[in-house]
């Protein structure tokens, strides 16, 4: 199982939680977002990483352009595309060797069909809550709708993950759901993550993985 932190902000916190290893890492560079940073800020932490951890840009209907020159400049691995961007949007990014995680909204009566259009540009889908804010909100969705996620283009999971949800976690049981996407639940202040609450959670899911 793949783990994601997101929301990513402060040099000696993202060192701590690199210690870690999760699979990738997010940074936030929404304007909008209170997790928000901005480019330059992240060069030097971000050069720092281990290279057996994805960088990944967090974008929300912004600009082509600045997205990729983002993407270039901090060597990021994979843009998520949080908002309405078209397909022909994360073609082009995937066309300049970017990696795409496709963001989804659920919500109780979410179209699962809208998931088919980006399957053949998506490394993989993330199913987040549906909100205002576009992420971030620390609110669940109603997990039962993943069953129907007829796909096969891998997914994180995210909205709200909790270290008290690990057992619910491992009892999905969808062919596609590759790993968790985490952030709010796991703060200290926005930005900053509790590492000895990661390292909980991250003992948890790998003893239950273990002992199944």
């Amino acid at each position: 199982m793949k783990l994601k932190v997101c929301g990513m902000r402060f040099s000696e916190n993202i060192e701590e939680v690199a210690r870690l290893n999760p699979d990738f890492m997010g940074f936030i560079f929404y304007p909008k977002s209170k997790r928000f940073v901005r480019m330059d800020e992240m060069k030097d932490s971000l050069a720092k990483l281990n290279q057996s951890i994805s960088k990944v840009g967090v974008f929300v209907n912004q600009p082509f352009q600045e997205v990729l020159e983002t993407c270039k400049f901090l060597h990021l691995e994979f843009a998520q595309l949080h908002g309405n961007e078209p397909l022909e949007y994360a073609q082009r990014l995937k066309e300049n060797g970017i990696g795409i995680i496709k963001v989804f909204h659920i919500t109780n009566d979410f179209n699962w069909e809208e998931t088919e259009k980006f399957t053949s540009v998506s490394d993989f889908f993330l199913f987040d809550t549906a909100t205002p804010e576009h992420g971030g909100s620390g609110k669940k969705f109603d997990w039962q709708q993943l069953s129907n996620y007829a796909g096969t283009t891998p997914f994180l999971l995210s909205g709200g993950i909790g270290v008290d949800d690990a057992d619910e976690i491992l009892k999905l049981n969808h062919p596609a759901f590759a790993g968790i996407d985490v952030n709010s639940k796991f703060e200290t202040e926005s930005g900053a993550k509790d590492v000895l609450l990661l390292k909980q959670f991250l003992t948890t899911i790998s003893f239950h993985t273990q002992t199944k």
